[in-house]
């Protein structure tokens, strides 16, 4: 179930997706909130910027969420995407052992929860997140979809 603060908190991974598209980067935004509702991290995509292959917003925000609480694990944390994790995120979020996973859009190209290799329903995943369909999954899929439009319009 999908509350007020969730809500916010996912507006607030969409705006980090929106200043990600602002700067050149694919519009993904994160943010992750500790067990009490505490915003611990929000980040936008940024691996073009940061020249960092691994430079995803959930990774982002997973080692800021990790500096701001003194622990590389992050237990009964809440982290909200606007788009389905790859394989790299989804392992890292289970290496930090994150609670809850929170998705606005699914993508069954590069997706690694829903599509392609299903990474939490793997024998060999170590911690599997509660994964919720979040809000605002028509907002976030827009985000993309205008971001990619404009990028084969410019050549």
């Amino acid at each position: 179930m999908i509350d007020a603060d969730e809500k916010r908190f996912m507006n607030l991974a969409l705006e980090e997706a929106r200043a990600a598209a602002a700067s050149g980067e694919a519009p993904i935004g994160a943010v992750l909130v500790d067990a009490d509702g505490a915003l611990l991290a929000a980040a936008g995509n940024a691996p073009i910027t940061e020249h960092d292959p691994t430079a995803h917003a959930e990774i982002r925000v997973l080692r800021d969420g990790a500096r701001n609480s003194g622990n590389y694990r992050l237990p009964g944390t809440t982290l909200f995407v606007t788009l389905e994790p790859c394989a790299m995120c989804a392992g890292a979020i289970s290496h930090a052992r994150v609670a809850r996973l929170v998705i606005a859009a699914s993508d069954p190209k590069g997706g690694a929860v829903w599509h392609g290799p299903k990474f939490f329903e793997q024998p060999t995943c170590h911690a599997r997140p509660e994964i919720v369909q979040g809000p605002f999954a028509n907002e976030a899929s827009q985000l993309l979809k205008d971001f990619f439009k404009a990028r084969r319009k410019k050549g």
